[in-house]
């Protein structure tokens, strides 16, 4: 199996800071390159984690604030710069076309045909791989979620047991049966990995939704409970909420990013603790140029 594995680029909220830049994050899964809200610096902090334009396949943006945009010009500019050859895909909410259309072409450039545009509306959508859902923000916006269909692993002691080898292997895969052996009897369930990234939202069912049995989950941690008020209003979440949402669904490895630039690393165990109130799971806390790899695939389908 390729690499699976999350690149951070940028870990700030609103306002970037000496130490963290504005959001900005590369999923990799199996040779596509997943590039969600590439906020004001991306294109530089691309290159200072050794990611080039041409490992970018999708590049998603949850909403239009400036933090989870703003990098949408030089990155478009440098996938036309580099001569990107392959497709990719924009995916966006359709409230924001115009925002868009002008940071797709924001400069005077040497434009590139690979881009499409996927733009998103209603409760539910999908584009390419990636399901999507509407959260609970201000402006619309949308957490995005990637589902390995669930398949099955061959058992080596009971194709042998059964006489199964070499090309017949293959055929039982593709038709189910061999030599009235049937596919059950050689193998057992491997369920789908799964990645879930959740920005701007207060709670609501949306974001467990996405977040449910995730193996992966990035989301948002903008403030401490101490600044609950103040995250309902801004449609945002505490680090207790994010806690409570992977405990909830069922989250293997959570990643907490998007932080007010209010706080700084000594703040982290902070961050930690309100985490720990209610998940017990393996917990990031995301800083720029993290490598964080999606966890090894569970041997059997319910753990």
């Amino acid at each position: 199996m390729s690499s699976r594995e999350l690149v951070v680029l940028g870990t700030s909220s609103a306002v970037p800071t000496r130490h963290r830049n504005h959001n900005a994050y590369l999923l990799r899964w199996d040779g596509q390159g997943f590039l969600f809200d590439p906020g004001e610096g991306t294109q530089r902090q691309m290159v200072l984690a050794g990611v080039s334009a041409s490992e970018v396949h999708w590049l998603c943006v949850t909403h239009f604030h400036g933090d989870h945009c703003l990098g949408v010009p030089g990155v478009v500019q440098r996938i036309a710069r580099d001569r990107v050859r392959h497709p990719v895909g924009a995916v966006f909410p359709a409230s924001g076309e115009a925002y868009w259309a002008r940071l797709r072409r924001a400069a005077v450039f040497a434009d590139t045909t690979v881009i499409s545009e996927h733009p998103l509306s209603g409760e539910l959508a999908a584009a390419g791989p990636l399901t999507a859902r509407r959260l609970s923000h201000p402006v619309e916006s949308y957490g995005y979620r990637l589902q390995e269909p669930a398949g099955r692993r061959m058992l080596p002691d009971r194709l042998a047991a059964h006489g199964i080898r070499g090309a017949e292997i293959g055929e039982l895969q593709r038709t189910g049966v061999v030599r009235g052996v049937r596919l059950e009897q050689c193998s057992e369930p491997r369920p789908g990995q799964s990645f879930a990234f959740v920005m701007d939202t207060r709670l609501c069912d949306a974001v467990f939704e996405l977040a449910s049995g995730a193996d992966l989950l990035v989301i948002e941690s903008t403030f401490l409970p101490a600044e609950s008020a103040l995250a309902k209003e801004y449609g945002h979440l505490t680090a207790f909420e994010a806690g409570l949402v992977a405990a909830e669904a069922g989250v293997r490895r959570l990643v907490l990013t998007h932080f007010s630039e209010r706080y700084g690393f000594a703040d982290e165990p902070a961050f930690l603790e309100e985490v720990r109130r209610s998940f017990a799971g393996e917990v990031f806390l995301a800083r720029d140029f993290m490598t964080i790899p999606v966890p090894k695939r569970l041997r059997h389908a319910h753990g």
